[in-house]
């Protein structure tokens, strides 16, 4: 069990509904309650303190993983798009993915959580907390209904995209080196979309919009800008990492950043190879610190959906994630900002309550 002095550690991304639904949907839930092969469950939650987090529902596209992982331990790799995914395709991968999450919730493995104070109830009655969140809107329909059955059903979170179009907006492909200014931003679909969410109190997800998509946010949506799995463009020039300028943005809206544990995000040289010590992501918490404030910074791991540092191999290891941050100075106020407290600042800011 986690040292109790320690916080607990809420988290802004991690894939493991697409993870289960891949591997026996809602049969494979129990394996959720009682251990899997892999980076997330309820036994490795209540070993490493893991409060919970922002759950993806997850479309994935038709691509060779393994090619994929190999381009990317390579010192510079461009993989194109993938093509779009129509919504007739999407609708039932996210049913079915929703499902398993509330599927969860029923074995009491976990709580879907709509508002700050449902988070806090579940943090205090040893629950894991888990924000509704889609990774990419092909589930999202032109006129918007299913957002508004979505948000009815839990639906707090949403990206207009992951890496690659939708209806909606543009991602950025998985490039090294790379910034993240590569094509247009939103459709007027997209405008929509936006000003839907901030109405409705869906915080938008701007991770995997190219820069003019971040950009187009940034001037259409009255809420903190927030990015809830990227990394530092500085250190690690990715395509999807965040610049400065879209740093200032962030710090100016009173914004979050959330630092991603996969290794290509994290690497100065931006390759997929699990070798990275801890204190590469003390770097990127610095960094990214020094830009937008100590306020406006926490994780966002992408567990179960990315290679990430051996010593952060699943949730349960993240003791070690607090003890690379005292080892490096970090103080007990600062750690709970980062553990967990900066989230729920920007989800009260974003979802009013």
């Amino acid at each position: 069990m986690v040292d109790s002095r320690y916080p607990l550690i809420f988290d802004g991304h991690n894939d493991v509904l697409s993870k289960l639904h891949r591997t026996g949907g809602l049969a494979a839930a129990e394996r959720f309650v009682t251990g899997r092969d892999g980076a997330v469950d309820l036994p490795k939650a209540q070993a490493g303190g893991f409060a919970g987090g922002f759950f993806a529902v997850y479309i994935p596209s038709p691509v060779d993983l393994d090619f994929k992982f190999e381009e990317m331990t390579k010192p510079a790799y461009d993989l194109p798009l993938p093509e779009p995914v129509l919504w007739d395709d999407a609708m039932p991968v996210a049913l079915s993915q929703a499902a398993i999450l509330f599927g969860l919730e029923a074995r009491g493995a976990l709580t879907v959580c709509r508002t700050v104070a449902d988070i806090r109830a579940a943090m205090g009655a040893g629950k894991v907390a888990a924000i509704f969140h889609m990774e990419g809107a092909e589930a999202i329909d032109p006129d918007l209904h299913a957002l508004d059955v979505f948000y009815r059903a839990g639906l707090r979170s949403l990206g207009p995209v992951w890496s690659r179009s939708t209806i909606f907006g543009h991602g950025v492909p998985f490039r090294y080196p790379s910034d993240p200014d590569i094509g247009e931003g939103l459709t007027d679909f997209g405008l929509r979309l936006v000003k839907r969410c901030d109405d409705l109190g869906i915080l938008l997800d701007l991770s995997h919009l190219n820069a003019a998509g971040f950009w187009d946010v940034a001037r259409h949506s009255t809420k903190p800008l927030v990015a809830t799995h990227s990394n530092a463009h500085a250190i690690c020039p990715h395509s999807r990492n965040l610049t400065d300028k879209q740093l200032a943005a962030i710090r100016e809206s009173d914004g979050m950043v959330g630092v991603n544990f996969a290794v290509a995000f994290l690497r100065e040289d931006g390759r997929m190879i699990a070798d990275v010590p801890l204190e590469q992501v003390m770097r990127h918490l610095d960094y990214l610190m020094g830009q937008v404030g100590e306020d406006r910074v926490g994780f966002g791991s992408d567990y179960d959906g990315a290679v990430v540092p051996g010593d952060l191999t699943t949730i349960g290891d993240l003791p070690n994630l607090r003890a690379a941050m005292v080892r490096h100075g970090y103080d007990e106020a600062l750690i709970t900002k980062l553990c967990h407290g900066n989230w729920m600042r920007v989800l009260e800011k974003t979802w009013g309550a």
